[in-house]
């Protein structure tokens, strides 16, 4: 079954965020807005603008890193639609901006220096979110060059994640240990301005910055995180990756989840 773009299916989710003035800020993803037709941009931004709550609006898209020359493209209305929107936004005193997702200082081509530069021009804020991934960034030399690369096509490096804990993906992650090194060795390489925010999105309790986890048994790799949303005292855990911990720690990890069954 394809689950395509139509405004018979948007509709009832306009009716919900136009009910609930506590929304203020709505993220356009879906996978990734770069496939939406630029008609749909329009329209989606045009009525998202008209409630008066909605203050902010984000375009999330893989665009700038895979697709860079749409953006070059005259004939290529994407990117004029998105245009359009953040020039009308700012009228109203609202704001419409692009989130994008380098990992990599090499996903940033000649192209996506260009298409960058036009967004500049045009007074589009674009920020990016990277995932530490084990053996392609989780080292200072990598992450530091990225962050400087952005900064120099005035991308602001937004956010640094921890993995997910999914299926199939165990490989990739890395130990929350590496996250709060490379903040601190980050603060004293580029202005504050320019520090990416290193986050966990913990389950349930959703992304806490790294370094406000209440307790990281680094030996067990497991981390407690609260969050004011959810009821006080009850810590939200956040586990590294087996890979990552000794023989002792994996026994550790072990004896945990039977006690825990």
């Amino acid at each position: 079954m394809r689950f395509l773009p139509t405004i018979k299916r948007w509709e009832p989710r306009f009716e919900y965020i136009a009910a609930n003035p506590h929304l203020v800020d709505i993220v356009l993803s879906g996978g990734d807005s770069y496939l939406l037709d630029p008609e749909q941009v329009s329209y989606l931004g045009e009525r998202l603008l008209s409630i008066p709550h909605i203050r902010r609006i984000r375009f999330a898209t893989k665009g700038l890193a895979v697709s860079p020359s749409r953006m070059l493209d005259s004939a290529d209305r994407w990117m004029e639609a998105v245009i359009s929107l953040a020039k009308k936004a700012r009228s109203m005193g609202k704001h419409v901006c692009i989130h994008t997702h380098f990992n990599t200082r090499q996903e940033i081509t000649w192209v996506t220096r260009l298409g960058a530069a036009r967004l500049y021009q045009e007074g589009v804020t674009v920020r990016n979110q990277t995932v530490l991934l084990h053996g392609v960034n989780n080292n200072f030399e990598d992450l530091s060059s990225l962050v400087h690369a952005l900064s120099e096509i005035n991308i602001e490096p937004y956010y640094v994640y921890q993995g997910d804990m999914i299926p199939g993906a165990e490989d990739l992650r890395t130990p929350l240990s590496d996250s709060l090194s490379l903040e601190l060795q980050l603060r004293d390489q580029t202005a504050g301005f320019l520090l990416p925010r290193f986050v966990t999105d913990v389950p349930i309790a959703g992304k806490r910055p790294c370094l406000s986890a209440q307790h990281y048994n680094k030996k067990m790799g497991m981390a407690e995180f609260e969050t004011p949303k959810l009821p006080a005292g009850r810590p939200y855990q956040y586990w590294d990756p087996l890979w990552s911990l000794s023989e002792e720690g994996r026994e550790q990890v072990a004896r945990h989840f039977q006690t825990q069954s």
